[in-house]
């Protein structure tokens, strides 16, 4: 089938990628938010989010008309759906996070009256097992005129696929077009039609599976990722009682050609490997107790770095005993979740770094060289500051999130501060 127009409901940091890169190859792109500053962003031709490269391919797709963004979905060939999935609130303490799928309901609700025989509807959210059935069963109850594979099979009027993202953030436009794609179509012939979409810019192999499958995939990914992370962040714990440099220790370790630590941290964050290892617990919690345990390994870390700014404060108040806790300046370095982006969802940085701004008696400090202004949430308890004048100004560094910008410090000015690296960024300078 020939899709000419697509569209892509949701244009955050995986929507957006996808739906200009649609563009960028020719076809028509309907891009769908509910968020008016992204929709006018986008129809200016510039992002509202940070990633390399994605400005001047959105400003072309724009200015060569075929990109454009709305609130209410239009019609279109091909539907892709890249909204969030969150977790309900948790009600007791200790309770396994369960996935909220309203904004997945929200967008089948969305596009359901636009829809007609022969379109594709592609579920790219990351989800849990199920989701992609549960979204069929959704369309089929708002559009009761149509079929779908559920009942109807290869003969439905609607094709349906699940499709995960599997890009990293910093490096989406390049791995959208290089990396495979997992496809599970809930036929065949979704899976062929789901296929021959992506093949319009995707360059590395689509491989065809089921529905369940490609859910899994995308699960397993991150929650691998995650327990080999929960490893390095528990021998750092470790090491730290042993009084061993973690640092040192793995890098001789991984001088075994089998073996590969990864590098600890203050925890775990983003939308992918903090999230979605729960919806493999949430839905099997008596089977995946590795899983399980890594998470809780991974969600405690940013207590033992808190733990550390306790100490790090006490002895600090020990050894210069005219000052009071008023009188100490910690600055946090770094907030988003990773390395050289402006993305602070599930950052373990900024979690930490709010719950220092409350405890602390005296001034806090962030320098976050990707980000110009502070989440509104933090603005009267934080000041955000270049790294000059928080290594003159605080008592106290703490390293969180190893951007590039940290890297090019002078270690000179450093000395006489107290140090809390948790990424061994500055033990390296």
């Amino acid at each position: 089938m020939s899709f000419e127009t697509i569209s892509v409901i949701g244009l955050g940091y995986i929507g957006l990628p996808t739906a200009a890169m649609f563009a960028a190859y020719g076809k028509n792109v309907i891009g769908v938010d509910v968020n008016q500053h992204a929709v006018d962003t986008i129809n200016r031709g510039e992002i509202h989010i940070v990633e390399p490269d994605l400005d001047a391919i959105v400003h072309k797709a724009v200015s060569d008309g075929k990109l454009k963004a709305v609130l209410t979905p239009e019609a279109a060939d091909a539907f892709l759906i890249a909204v969030p999935t969150p977790f309900l609130p948790i009600v007791n303490e200790g309770d396994i996070p369960q996935p909220d799928l309203k904004y997945i309901q929200s967008a089948a609700k969305a596009i359901a009256p636009v829809l007609k025989k022969g379109d594709l509807v592609i579920l790219e959210s990351t989800s849990p097992v199920g989701a992609t059935e549960k979204m069929a069963d959704w369309l089929a109850e708002y559009r009761t005129d149509l079929t779908f594979p559920k009942t109807n099979g290869e003969e439905s009027d609607i094709r349906i696929a699940h499709c995960p993202e599997r890009v990293l953030p910093g490096h989406v436009v390049k791995e959208l077009v290089e990396n495979d794609r997992v496809i599970g179509g809930l036929t065949n012939k979704c899976s062929e039609q789901a296929t021959d979409l992506y093949k319009t810019f995707v360059q590395g192999d689509c491989v065809v599976t089921n529905a369940r499958t490609a859910e899994m995939a995308k699960l397993t990914e991150n929650s691998c990722r995650d327990v080999q992370i929960a490893f390095a962040n528990e021998l750092s714990i470790i090491c730290d009682k042993l009084d061993i440099d973690v640092w040192e220790l793995i890098s001789l370790a991984n001088r075994h050609p089998r073996i590969n630590i990864l590098q600890p941290g203050p925890g775990v964050g983003g939308h992918c490997i903090a999230v979605d290892p729960w919806f493999i617990v949430a839905k099997t919690p008596e089977q995946a107790r590795l899983i399980h345990t890594a998470r809780k390994v991974n969600d405690s870390k940013p207590l033992w770095v808190m733990n550390k700014v306790k100490v790090a404060i006490a002895e600090y108040l020990i050894a210069n005993p005219k000052k009071t806790a008023k009188d100490i300046t910690i600055a946090c370095f770094g907030l988003a979740f990773k390395p050289d982006i402006d993305d602070l969802r599930e950052s373990p940085a900024l979690n930490i770094t709010q719950a220092i701004a409350t405890m602390n008696a005296g001034i806090t400090l962030v320098v976050e060289p990707n980000i110009v202004n502070l989440p509104d949430s933090l603005n009267k308890r934080l000041t955000l500051v270049p790294s000059e004048v928080a290594i003159s100004d605080a008592d106290i560094l703490l390293m969180l999130v190893d951007h590039k910008e940290f890297k090019q410090l002078n270690k000179v000015l450093l000395n006489n501060k107290v140090i809390i690296d948790t990424k061994g960024l500055w033990s390296k300078l």
